[in-house]
């Protein structure tokens, strides 16, 4: 049976939360705009499943869904898990991290606007206190460079997941299948206007996050790959650059040689000039790799997801 049209979901993607889980999901349900919870548990490897299935068993009437992953297939396949769970059977859908660094105090708000005519609300920091001077520096940095790499969409800087959807939304995110997942980059991508408000992060309630540098660092890649070619495009225009500075020295020569007779060549000058030229193909080796790798990615067609089992209350909505 499907749901009342009126009725706000919240879905909420979990990977080793054991520790705060119970207390993200009694949170929730304490919002009165809520009507149901659906978790989607990507792979943990420790007991976040079964700490969510014990709250489930001794809380029976609570209208809580935990949808089961084969295993971790990353934050964006289980954001699309959890798309795909409520797609037609809510009137609002809001995404959101279960550590409670997206406060759950801010639905009411984001009802409110969504109430009010909203096609999206997004929920922006306005702060981040609890991150490194550096890591705010390289956010910042990313989304400059986006913004002027990308034409076609702009990013907010310190907009994220935590977003009230409605269904034409849902329906747009949930068409857009591809492998390598920019939600960032899909939400704005879609058209939908969006209400834009600000909110401060609390520190995490347990546990540590999982977005390590690294895997920062190649979500960044994912989101200018996707979304531009430029990086393409500036390698064929330092090709140029280079093939025509290559033409000004080659005259130059010629014509010192002319003047005043054979030089003896410097070893440096050619050492530079190997290196130099060697590390430029390889680097556009490198760029060429990444769109082609992408390329191959989406060629297999594979699903983003596999579910190993959903377990629902006695809710037969779920």
């Amino acid at each position: 049976m499907n749901s009342k049209s009126t009725d706000v979901w919240v879905v909420a993607a979990c990977f080793n939360e054991a520790d705060g889980i119970t207390r993200f999901i009694e949170v929730v349900l304490a919002q009165t705009d809520i009507d149901k919870l659906v978790l989607i548990d990507d792979g943990s490897s420790d007991s976040t499943v079964k700490t969510i299935r014990e709250w489930m068993e001794k809380h029976p009437e609570a209208p809580v869904t935990l949808v089961e992953l084969t295993r971790n297939f990353g934050k964006e396949a289980a954001m699309l898990a959890g798309l795909d769970q409520v797609l037609g059977r809510c009137a609002a859908v809001i995404q959101m991290d279960s550590d409670l660094q997206h406060p759950p105090q801010l639905i009411p708000n984001m009802v409110r606007h969504w109430r009010a005519g909203a096609e999206m609300v997004t929920a922006v920091r306005d702060e981040r206190d609890q991150e490194s001077r550096l890591k705010i520096l390289s956010a910042t940095g990313f989304y400059r460079l986006f913004n002027r790499l990308v034409d076609s969409i702009q990013l907010t800087d310190g907009a994220g997941d935590f977003r009230l959807l409605t269904p034409p939304v849902i329906e747009a995110l949930t068409q857009l299948r591809e492998h390598d997942r920019f939600s960032k980059g899909l939400y704005p991508w879609t058209g939908f206007h969006s209400v834009d408000i600000p909110y401060q992060r609390p520190t995490r309630s347990s546990g540590s996050s999982s977005w390590k540098p690294h895997r920062l660092w190649l979500y960044a890649l994912d989101g200018l790959f996707s979304f531009s070619v430029l990086p393409l495009k500036f390698w064929t225009l330092l090709g140029v650059a280079i093939s025509l500075l290559s033409l000004i020295y080659a005259f130059y020569e010629l014509s010192i040689t002319l003047l005043f007779g054979i030089d003896v060549p410097g070893w440096t000058t050619l050492v530079v000039a190997i290196f130099f030229l060697g590390g430029v193909q390889l680097i556009g080796i490198g760029i060429l790799g990444e769109y082609i790798g992408r390329i191959y990615m989406e060629s297999k067609r594979r699903p983003g997801y596999f579910i190993r089992r959903i377990h629902s209350g006695p809710d037969s909505r779920a």
